[in-house]
């Protein structure tokens, strides 16, 4: 976004890729729900490692292991510790390391609390098209899934002042956006989000061929949800892009500033926001959500140099 002060923040990316390309962990749907945030309970000295390497080479940002933590994922995931499961009066102890490990591995960087939507939470995830079941779809429904868990985080002890952003991230629907909007709202009211020391932005997802969002909502309605005084009197700190391929970004991200320059304009909202962007930069690979691999479409070379450095949610 328009910014005369510009400054450039580098943000880590591709977690989950790269605890499978280089430190050989799988994951599956039924073992491991959790997806990366598994390695909360296994094995918490390789996530150390793997968000150390993004440190290392001077990432500002590092997101916690968090993107896919929801209380039924705690719940569903059997290790010799927990064969139950993890209850929701033990999950906060997870999410506490969550955040310590990013601390560590960011050195004197900051960290961002990363929240997926509700469709990565589901097996197989659907954060790619936006289709959730009966009991999450409508934002109200929304919005109590989204406030349950983020309080899990509120309640953790001095969680939320460890960090300095809040991500909200891979959003797939315009009415799941307006949910967020008013749970930072909410959570605002409660502490930190509200003395503007913690910093919420939302990303959207556009996976298909056009600049539409995976339910249908147009770029316009995207960031009108966003942003818009309408949908809440909290704006959020930042707005943007993610798991989007890097070739569509010109065009979106032109849309983006049109609409918030109008917003302004109508006197609707009275700052600019900061713009997030962290695109896929695949080999012409493209993401299975069911299997969680990176598929080259029938048809499709991978070309000899990526197009970009990071890959993947």
């Amino acid at each position: 976004m328009r910014n005369l002060n510009c400054t450039t923040l580098i943000l880590d990316g591709g977690l989950g890729t790269s605890l499978e390309d280089k430190y050989k962990v799988t994951f599956s749907g039924d073992q491991t729900p959790l997806w990366s945030s598994h390695l909360l309970l296994s094995d918490q000295k390789t996530l150390l490692s793997c968000q150390s390497d993004f440190g290392d080479v001077g990432a500002d940002i590092i997101s916690t292991a968090t993107y896919q933590v929801s209380i039924d994922g705690f719940a569903a995931t059997k290790t010799p510790e927990w064969p139950r499961g993890v209850s929701i009066a033990n999950v906060g102890q997870f999410l506490e390391d969550a955040v310590l490990i990013a601390n560590e591995a960011s050195g004197a960087g900051a960290v961002a609390l990363s929240l997926g939507p509700y469709g990565a939470t589901m097996v197989p995830s659907t954060e790619y098209s936006g289709k959730y079941d009966a009991a999450h779809d409508t934002s109200k429904k929304l919005f109590d899934w989204h406030m349950e868990r983020f309080m899990l985080f509120v309640k953790a002890s001095g969680l939320l002042q460890r960090t300095s952003y809040v991500a909200f991230e891979t959003i797939p629907r315009a009415d799941e956006i307006m949910a967020v909007r008013r749970v930072i709202a909410a959570v605002g009211r409660l502490g930190p989000v509200a003395s503007k020391r913690v910093k919420p932005w939302i990303s959207c997802v556009f996976p298909g061929d056009d600049d539409r969002l995976p339910d249908g909502s147009s770029v316009e309605d995207v960031v009108t949800a966003m942003l818009s005084s309408q949908v809440s009197s909290v704006q959020p700190w930042g707005i943007g892009i993610n798991c989007t391929r890097v070739g569509k970004l010109a065009s979106l991200v032109k849309k983006f500033e049109n609409v918030v320059k109008n917003l302004v304009l109508l006197g609707d909202i009275s700052a600019w926001p900061s713009l997030v962007l962290y695109p896929d930069g695949t080999n012409g690979e493209v993401y299975n959500t069911t299997t969680k691999t990176w598929e080259l479409p029938e048809g499709v070379k991978a070309p000899d140099v990526s197009s970009y450095c990071f890959r993947g949610p």
